[in-house]
């Protein structure tokens, strides 16, 4: 089980660098006038899903840390990259 959330973990980081790099090249691309083909743009809105899903997860994880006498924005950016695992893992410590 372990080996499968680290690979998770892993996954999910380079997804979501992988979001912010195509949300840079779309802002790139419209203030340079350049035309962005039709078929990518579906992309870019399950891009924006992913990552406002992720931010919102961050601010959870930030809130709770921050409760919990942890370092709150370093829970937060961790849960911002790896997603879910990071708030389940916060919250698994509460309970052990």
């Amino acid at each position: 089980m372990n080996n499968n959330l680290f690979a998770i973990k892993i996954l999910s980081t380079v997804l979501m660098i992988g979001a912010i790099g195509l949300e840079i090249w779309n802002i790139y691309a419209i203030t340079h006038q350049l035309q962005i083909p039709s078929n990518i743009k579906p992309i870019f809105w399950i891009e924006r899903v992913a990552v406002a899903a992720h931010l919102f997860e961050a601010v959870i994880a930030a809130f709770k840390a921050g409760s919990k006498d942890k370092i709150w924005y370093q829970y937060g950016i961790y849960t911002f990259f790896v997603g879910t695992i990071g708030l389940m893992e916060l919250f698994q410590e509460e309970n052990n």
